[in-house]
């Protein structure tokens, strides 16, 4: 049955997880997230300033990944379509699918991992709030990006916007480019196969879904270096808070079930209680010769008179 662990803590369950509760819980802060990352839209002008000056920063310190990324991927379509399907589909389907398998065979640490996954993905909601920012992609050509997407649209089912479906861009904000949570939820899925993964294989995909992500998000012109490793920063911002939500929350858990849970007491003072009014009477402790001791309490022998002791 899936458990979960005390915060700070890897071993020992504390309360059952189950399924039902999980999904919708799940279900809950992605469609929050959502929301929120379309709601957070800041002014364009804004967004494209702090484009630029990101590619102003990486300028100065000598980081030009995306350009030659963005080339290769441009030049070779049997580079660019894979990337883009990769962008477009497996953000989607291999996070969930790693929360289902740690769920059902690493119940005793899935909390932490699910609690480190949400934590991190708010944390990133912030930054798009903040910092509303232009991709690669948005900019104007002469800055020398081609949006893989767009350029390859007709291999799949995404139109010029993002990853999303033809004709359903207006659904997802083009300016949550800043942190990059593709690459940081890459990175989790990463952690997790490389901990609670068993064989080589689980190693190799450890290191290689998250460097592809990586790869491909900046390729696609779909996010800038420093959006990276903002999403690497993101991360590990939230597995330092994820013990103080789990403390949070089992709080808030405690304080709304009060004293309800609490089994009745089995030992009472003056005996044993087994059942609701039955008591057995507390056992005289013995010693040697106890048995032959006469009794020091007189009984009555029906004429008013106590019987001596026996």
């Amino acid at each position: 049955m899936p458990q979960t662990e005390s915060p700070g803590s890897e071993a020992g369950p504390a309360t059952r997880l189950r399924w039902w509760t999980e999904l919708p819980l799940v279900l809950l802060v992605y469609g929050c997230y959502s929301a929120g990352r379309l709601l957070a839209r800041g002014d364009v002008s804004d967004a494209v300033d702090h484009g630029l000056a990101l590619l102003r920063v990486e300028k100065f310190l000598h980081l030009n990944a995306e350009h030659p990324l963005n080339r290769l991927f441009t030049g070779n379509p049997w580079l660019g379509v894979p990337a883009d399907f990769w962008y477009a589909s497996l953000h989607y389907l291999v996070t969930p699918a790693l929360l289902v398998w740690m769920f059902r065979a690493h119940a005793a640490h899935y909390r932490a991992a699910r609690t480190w996954l949400l934590t991190s993905t708010f944390l990133g909601l912030i930054g798009f709030t903040l910092m509303p920012t232009c991709p690669p992609r948005l900019l104007a050509a002469g800055y020398g990006f081609v949006d893989t997407m767009a350029h390859y649209s007709s291999y799949g089912w995404w139109g010029g916007e993002a990853s999303a479906p033809r004709g359903m861009g207006g659904m997802t904000n083009q300016y949550a480019a800043m942190p990059s949570l593709h690459v940081g939820w890459a990175l989790w899925c990463g952690v997790m196969l490389w901990r609670y993964g068993r064989g080589p294989a689980a190693r190799v995909l450890a290191v290689v879904y998250p460097v592809g992500t990586t790869l491909v998000v900046m390729g696609t012109a779909n996010h800038y270096l420093l959006d990276a490793v903002a999403g690497v920063v993101v991360m590990a911002v939230g597995l330092l808070l994820a013990p103080a939500v789990m403390r949070f929350a089992d709080r808030l858990r405690a304080r709304f079930a009060g004293g309800s849970s609490r089994a009745p007491a089995s030992i009472v003072s003056g005996g044993c209680q087994t059942s609701a009014g039955e008591r057995i009477p507390r056992q005289r402790a013995s010693r040697p010769g106890a048995d032959a001791e006469p009794s020091a309490v007189p009984t009555d022998t029906g004429d008013g008179a106590p019987a001596p002791a026996r």
